[in-house]
């Protein structure tokens, strides 16, 4: 029931209570006047864990996090002003990424707005093209109709970041009084308003289809029983629901499955012999034998810009499935998308499929020695090298991570390290990325956020200058129940530039002071001022020792002085493999 105390706890109440009833099961607020309506019925919902954060910014990514943990929208709620400005990025990446998520700001009321009001800026479309929905949800009396508009708002909002995967804004405006200041204001009596759907579910259910029509299955399948090279490509995908259907599929085909880190394909007990790890490798020597004449993309495209390309040049047909309301398809070559649920589509597919042979093709064979020679060559190199090197660095903590745990890979380096290097191996870890705008803002608190979403051990995998970009987020880090290790890969800025043409063509200290610019932080002091345990890590061995740990900051300083060299040296020992 709702908090009658007066008309905006009334209001506020009801439309949080649909919120829960409709899913959402994570709130992150942060502190302010305006907002005093719905921190109170927040706090008062006993189906939503609210935590309280003191940087918009960092509550955002979080509640992204969140989202990206458990597929259900989390709530970031602010004050108004600019204080909901800082929710942009987060928003922008929930966008582009295809995160649910609910963005409450609370604003002052249409006549306390563009009369110099403290406090107050145009929020109406704040978020411009970036969110799935966008509501002024208005003023109103906590009559009938007014609690039913509220609760008709919260169950779309939820309906619409579900069902279209991504941000919805709702701008909340409030007049005073704010708090709990009891008035004879509330005059619902309707119980539907008061009380909502009998049963505890939301006012009105909007579930996702899941169907693909009979010719668009049988048309699949008869792509695929005609490929004579077929492929599989798994990108990012938000968990591991999909795991069993896609691996499924590869032993049905028999076709090379080249799967990304967050795919989730890469580690878990399900059949791996079909999964090619080292293809960003593989594909720059450019072998003619390998290339596909079909491939079926799931999730978005991985993150190797050399396989896009490959794939772009090789002339191949592509099949992107992916559910409705995403265009993931940078090659700009696919010749369709099948716009379907992925599972429910390999469910109807398989039985149309032929059994593939025991005996394997050269096709087959060719791809799994590609893959075994890659790997080989790649521990040789590593091992001739020496010493913990950032490629290094992703083999020791593919044996570090242990089942059930959470990993956010940082947008620059240690995404890509972990695409090229990171083998996989029988434990189930689930695998996340911010890879829809690509920033390195907003990492530890979205890896935090990750952590309570999926209520397991997470790792957050950044450089220092993603640290630096988001050290406030250090504080929720640091006192939630679920364990946090955060590994900061310190190269003295962003190594990534390293690898620009631009880097050879430019005056090496403009070159680093325009580009790779050293954020100079000590990590130590940082880490104690949140309360985190500090460790430096030396080696290899010092990674694997983070495997179990509660919580801890892990510095792992590594010289990039050889770091370009060291990659293109490995580039070379896997395309040309010793005889």
């Amino acid at each position: 029931m709702i908090d009658a105390t007066n008309r905006n706890t009334a209001l506020a109440s009801a439309l949080v209570e649909e919120l829960a009833r409709a899913g959402v099961r994570h709130a992150f607020l942060s502190p302010g006047s305006r907002s005093t309506p719905i921190a109170l019925a927040l706090d008062r919902e006993p189906a939503i864990a609210l935590e309280v954060v003191l940087d918009e910014r960092c509550a955002a990514f979080a509640a992204l996090g969140a989202g990206l943990a458990s597929g259900a929208p989390a709530v970031v709620a602010c004050t108004s002003g600019s204080a909901a400005a800082n929710l942009h990025p987060a928003v922008v990446e929930a966008d582009e990424a295809g995160v649910p998520m609910i963005a409450l700001t609370s604003d002052r009321p249409a006549e306390l707005r563009a009369v110099g009001a403290g406090q107050t800026i145009d929020q109406i479309g704040l978020f411009g093209s970036a969110t799935r929905w966008f509501c002024e949800v208005g003023t109103h009396a906590a009559d009938d109709a007014g609690l039913l508009h509220m609760r008709a708002t919260g169950s779309r909002a939820v309906a619409e970041a579900s069902g279209r995967r991504g941000p919805v804004h709702l701008n909340l405006a409030w007049r005073e009084p704010l708090g709990p200041e009891p008035a004879a204001d509330v005059s619902a009596r309707d119980g539907l308003a008061l009380g909502g759907r009998s049963g505890g579910g939301p006012l009105t259910a909007a579930p996702a289809g899941r169907e693909a029509g009979a010719d668009l299955v049988a048309a699949t399948a008869e792509a695929v029983g005609r490929a004579a090279r077929g492929m599989i490509v798994a990108g990012r995908l938000p968990g591991r629901r999909l795991v069993p259907a896609i691996s499924a599929l590869a032993e049905r085909t028999g076709f090379p499955l080249l799967a990304d880190p967050t795919s989730q394909l890469r580690f878990g007990p399900h059949d791996r012999t079909a999964v090619v790890t080292a293809y960003d490798l593989i594909v720059r020597a450019g072998r003619a034998e390998l290339a596909p004449d079909l491939v079926l993309r799931f999730g978005d495209m991985p993150t190797s810009k050399a396989l896009r390309l490959w794939l772009r040049e090789s002339g191949c047909d592509q099949i992107v499935v992916d559910p409705p309301g995403r265009w993931n398809e940078p090659t700009r070559v696919a010749g369709a998308f099948v716009r379907a649920d992925p599972e429910a589509l390999i469910e109807r597919l398989l039985p149309l499929l032929p059994q593939a042979r025991s005996e394997r093709s050269p096709w087959q064979r060719g791809w799994r020695e590609a893959e075994s020679a890659a790997r080989a060559a790649i521990a040789a190199a590593l091992d001739r090298a020496g010493g913990l090197s950032e490629p290094a660095l992703q083999r020791a903590l593919g044996r570090a991570y242990g089942d059930g745990e959470r990993v956010l890979l940082g947008s620059s380096m240690p995404i890509r390290d972990a695409e090229a290097f990171l083998e996989g191996g029988p434990r189930s870890v689930t695998f996340h990325a911010n890879r829809g705008a690509n920033g390195i803002d907003g990492l530890v608190s979205t890896g935090a956020g990750i952590g309570l979403g999926a209520a397991a051990p997470a790792w957050i995998v950044i450089g220092d200058l993603a640290l630096a970009h988001d050290i406030g987020g250090l504080a929720l880090a640091a006192r939630i129940a679920t364990p946090i290790r955060v590994v900061v890969v310190d190269n003295g800025g962003g190594g990534i530039f390293d690898f620009l043409p631009q880097a050879e063509r430019i005056d090496p200290d403009r070159f680093r002071r325009l580009f790779t610019t050293p954020s100079g932080l000590d990590l130590e002091p940082a880490a104690a001022a949140y309360g985190l345990p500090y460790e430096r890590i030396a080696d290899e061995d010092g990674i694997e020792g983070l495997a179990g740990r509660d919580r801890v900051l892990a510095h792992v300083p590594i010289g990039r002085g050889d770091n370009v060299g060291l990659h293109r040296r490995i580039a070379a020992a896997v395309a040309s493999p010793p005889s």
